[in-house]
């Protein structure tokens, strides 16, 4: 086996996230229907980001939030992703390299320019996300590294990539990397309308190649079209060696083929912005997976991530997680 030197390395679409407030005034002026994520051209990028107020620039996209959670508990990193030769490419590139992730996927230097989310944050806490995936989506098995993904313990593939035949090529090309290097494969389904687009492709991910699987209520509902969250508990069991299904303030269930563990959430004083809870969670509970702790602790972490991410603007956190978990006594 290829000498490790990652814990989980991320492949998923590379976006400079672009986040700031507005009321919900702005968002009837601009036609942007409140807590939804909606995918725009290139065009409508320019014009929403031209009348966007003061916002925070920085690497984003779904994986790569989870890479940068883990790199924030401490743990080795790594994450593959495509960005287009140009100004926004180059903010993503320094930012995701600044916080301690290997990042060494060349930009490209023609195509689709660099994939953009603008991120308008109401009063409430509800975001509303418009993204441009431009360059983030022609990633192509040539630019998956298996070197990399055979020294790390887990490859962590964000179902978003399924959206493209290159993509998606890409996407199976890591897991196969990964399972000839006898390592483990992790997924997230990302949202519940990308699953009800590739269904049957993720069933059949779930079922013969992946490992540890990530989802919320609405994903995993929609990946096994039942009408509950106990009838999805009972589908995907066994399915893979690990379901981890998060329920917003109702805490998160980890599922095995012999158990079924609760865990209860974290304490928030106030719910400032959610977005990157799921991906914070992903972090948290993959850390504690790659420092074989037990999946009740794993879980534990996972809670705190996402906690400390859905109490502030964006979607990575800004307390050390490491300090967190080691003040909760969770790791030393």
């Amino acid at each position: 086996m290829e000498e490790t030197r990652y814990d989980v390395v991320g492949i998923g679409n590379a976006i400079v996230d672009i986040i700031g407030r507005c009321d919900d005034a702005f968002l009837s002026k601009h036609g942007l229907q409140k807590g939804f994520m909606r995918l725009i051209e290139a065009r409508q990028a320019e014009a929403l980001y031209g009348v966007m107020g003061p916002g925070i620039e920085r690497s984003g996209g779904s994986a790569a939030n989870t890479i940068a959670g883990l790199a924030s508990f401490g743990g080795k990193g790594a994450f593959i992703g495509r960005v287009a030769d140009d100004q926004f490419g180059k903010v993503f590139t320094h930012d995701i390299r600044a916080i301690g992730v290997t990042y060494e996927t060349p930009p490209a230097k023609s195509g689709a320019p660099t994939a953009l989310c603008l991120i308008f944050v109401t009063p409430d806490g509800e975001r509303t996300m418009n993204t441009f995936l431009g360059a983030s989506t022609e990633l192509g098995s040539g630019e998956v590294d298996a070197g990399l993904i055979a020294s790390a313990k887990v490859t962590y593939l964000e179902g978003y990539l399924f959206d493209k035949p290159e993509a998606k090529e890409a996407f199976h090309t890591a897991a196969a990397l990964a399972a000839k290097a006898g390592r483990k494969t992790a997924l997230t389904l990302s949202d519940a309308f990308c699953v009800d687009r590739h269904r049957d492709d993720f069933r059949k991910l779930v079922h013969h190649g992946v490992h540890i699987l990530f989802a919320n209520e609405k994903e995993i509902t929609a990946l096994y079209e039942v009408n509950s969250f106990e009838e999805a508990v009972i589908a995907v069991r066994g399915e893979c060696e690990i379901a981890v299904l998060t329920r917003s303030e109702q805490g998160s269930v980890i599922v095995t083929s012999k158990a079924t563990i609760d865990i209860r959430p974290e304490d928030v004083a106030e719910v400032v912005d959610v977005t990157g809870a799921g991906d914070l969670y992903a972090a948290g509970f993959l850390y504690g997976l790659t420092r074989s702790l037990s999946l009740a602790d794993c879980g534990r972490l996972g809670s705190l991530a996402a906690a400390e991410v859905i109490g502030h603007i964006g979607a990575r956190p800004e307390k050390p997680l490491h300090a967190l978990a080691r003040s909760e006594g969770l790791v030393s």
